[in-house]
């Protein structure tokens, strides 16, 4: 699959806004933690990519009913759906200069993930977080993922890659009081 860049200015994929406020204290001393051991930006990438996979745990698997979705909220509290998840690695692969698009699949709801921007090139990553049946691993040599799409049940892979969250998504995270009920309003697609 061809992916597909929603702007053509990179600097978009290294912005702040007020989801991916890399520019948040917490998230800046979390970078600032997690670049003190690597050697380079790929192995900030693994190392940023394994502390939201492996330290934040799926509010659905952990049953957390608290809805995240600010980057710095998602590390404060230490509990975010896929989306919001992608949000705090987006932030923090930003904080350090490295290129991270939003890119959502399509099963019976919509999941979230991202892509870095390495060697010309980008690579998806999930870090919604492993559990039975689920190993997402960081790689820039081919998808390690949580779930491939079946088209023959209608999934898919979206090719888009945002520079800022799907507004459908970032609606519904806001407008959720709660987990229960942010799954009833998951989208269904984009």
């Amino acid at each position: 699959m061809e992916l597909i860049q929603n702007t053509a200015d990179l600097s978009a994929y290294l912005a702040a806004d007020d989801v991916i406020d890399h520019h948040h204290p917490l998230v800046r001393e979390t970078a600032a933690r997690l670049a003190k051991d690597v050697v380079d930006s790929y192995a900030y990438a693994r190392a940023a990519f394994e502390f939201v996979r492996d330290v934040i745990p799926h509010s659905q698997d952990s049953g957390d009913l608290r809805v995240t979705w600010r980057a710095s909220d998602v590390l404060e509290r230490r509990t975010g759906i896929c989306y919001a998840k992608a949000h705090a690695l987006a932030a923090l692969l930003r904080a350090e200069d490295i290129p991270t698009a939003f890119c959502y699949q399509k099963f019976d709801e919509v999941h979230g993930l991202v892509a870095v921007r390495f060697d010309g090139a980008w690579h998806r990553q999930d870090p919604r977080g492993n559990k039975p049946g689920v190993d997402a691993q960081f790689s820039l040599d081919g998808e390690r993922l949580a779930f491939t799409p079946d088209p023959e049940f209608d999934e898919l892979d979206y090719p888009v890659l945002y520079a800022e969250p799907h507004p459908v998504v970032l609606s519904v995270l806001k407008a959720a009081p709660d987990r229960p009920h942010l799954w009833k309003t998951l989208p269904a697609a984009l």
